[in-house]
């Protein structure tokens, strides 16, 4: 390997190790999915689908990618998997491409409400081809669905998306595909943050309701980078000609085999065990933070994260404390928090995240020490002295759970 390139890998598989990775969207995978990222798969061209593709040699990338395919349909009950898409953005416009035309109207949760900037945020593509209508949440941070079928029938959208990067509770599927049904829009659901909940039966799954559902296969699903759309039978070919040759050209063939690696491992009894393990540490996680002081956005959680006003509680803004935090080993992002009125760059809030170290086999007992820190961190973030004895006790709790690989 190139030696400057192994020493920073080294590097940074140093920093994982001695470090907790909280961010929200992030994971680790093991090594059989490192293995299939790395494998001659990435050698071959694959344009097109099983059994039609446009240049040669295919047998064992047609079989690599049925694989996945059949395995993403038992493990989310699915009529119709495309695993081809690279990732969620572009699995998200992939979709918008194939059911809307430029200026449709389509209904998405504001960004700072715990939306996706693919859901319609002016500065991406998306908002400039089609008209993009947001909803927001109730000062109790629960989704109004009054309001939201006020705005439906008020705007007639043409697609109706759910789903979130930042939002803590459980959405009504029913209550939501009931008025998508009324004002006769496409339902589609953007479950990648969530969606290795949903496949270890931690949390219920949008796939019998919605039209259409897309996500990520990283985050809690703990595959690699890549994106994913599960349809309905009458999406199929829409869906599949909007991907290739709409979208993308080649497929990236090593990738998709770590994803048939990633489900495989995901319709194992451990990976179930996993996901309700993740819910009971986010519990936990609300529980010491609100005890530390934290006002946490939406009340609270019921899936793996925790939004949080450091602004508002702390004093301290979502920058600042991610820099103090990243100081002591504990990796967080800055984020926007409702109606937030500062700089997303240097935003009122922070976004916590428990998959990753619930791989690692942490548990509440830790996430209770965690929380200590964390608030030791920000209360004082201006202190080196303090945050290199912090980083020293992080350190020593990482060494006794090890990367998976």
């Amino acid at each position: 390997m190139d030696s400057q390139v192994r020493k920073l890998i080294a590097r940074e598989t140093k920093r994982q190790q001695e470090g907790m990775e909280l961010i929200a969207s992030e994971n680790y995978v093991s090594k059989a999915v490192l293995e299939a990222l790395g494998s001659v798969f990435t050698n071959k061209y694959s344009e097109g689908y099983p059994g039609k593709r446009y240049y040669g040699g295919q047998p064992y990338t047609d079989a690599i990618e049925t694989l996945a395919i059949e395995r993403a349909k038992k493990l989310f009950g699915a009529e119709h998997v495309n695993v081809q898409p690279l990732s969620g953005a572009p699995a998200n416009m992939i979709v918008y491409s194939a059911v809307l035309k430029p200026g449709d109207t389509v209904l998405g949760m504001d960004l700072s409400h715990g939306g996706h900037l693919t859901h319609g945020h002016p500065v991406t593509l998306a908002a400039k081809i089609y008209r993009f209508i947001r909803y927001k949440t109730k000062a109790d941070g629960l989704i109004d669905y009054q309001e939201l079928e006020r705005i439906a029938m008020r705007e007639k959208p043409k697609l109706m998306l759910a789903g979130f990067s930042a939002y803590t509770r459980q959405i009504d599927y029913k209550k939501y595909c009931d008025i998508a049904k009324k004002v006769g829009a496409i339902s589609m659901f953007d479950m990648a943050h969530i969606a290795g909940l949903i496949a270890g039966k931690a949390l219920p799954s949008p796939v019998p309701y919605f039209d259409i559902v897309t996500t990520t296969t990283h985050k809690t699903l703990r595959g690699p980078r890549g994106g994913m759309i599960v349809c309905k039978k009458e999406f199929a070919h829409i869906i599949d000609k909007a991907c290739f040759p709409g979208f993308q050209g080649g497929p990236h063939m090593h990738n998709i085999a770590a994803k048939a690696v990633a489900f495989g491992e995901a319709l194992r009894p451990s990976f179930q065990k996993y996901a309700k393990q993740i819910l009971k540490n986010a519990k936990v996680l609300e529980k010491e933070l609100k005890r530390h002081g934290f006002k946490l956005m939406f009340g609270g959680t019921d899936n793996h994260m925790v939004l949080v006003d450091v602004l508002g509680s702390k004093g301290v803004t979502g920058k600042e404390a991610e820099t103090a935090l990243d100081e002591i080993g504990i990796t967080v992002n800055k984020n926007m928090i409702p109606d937030d009125s500062r700089s997303p760059m240097d935003p009122s809030g922070i976004r916590i995240g428990v998959p990753a170290i619930t791989t690692r086999g942490m548990k509440e007992k830790e996430i209770q020490q965690i929380a200590e820190w964390i608030n030791g961190a920000i209360k004082n973030h201006k202190n080196k002295k303090v945050l290199q004895k912090l980083r020293q006790e992080v350190k020593k709790l990482c060494k006794k759970f090890p990367l998976p690989y």
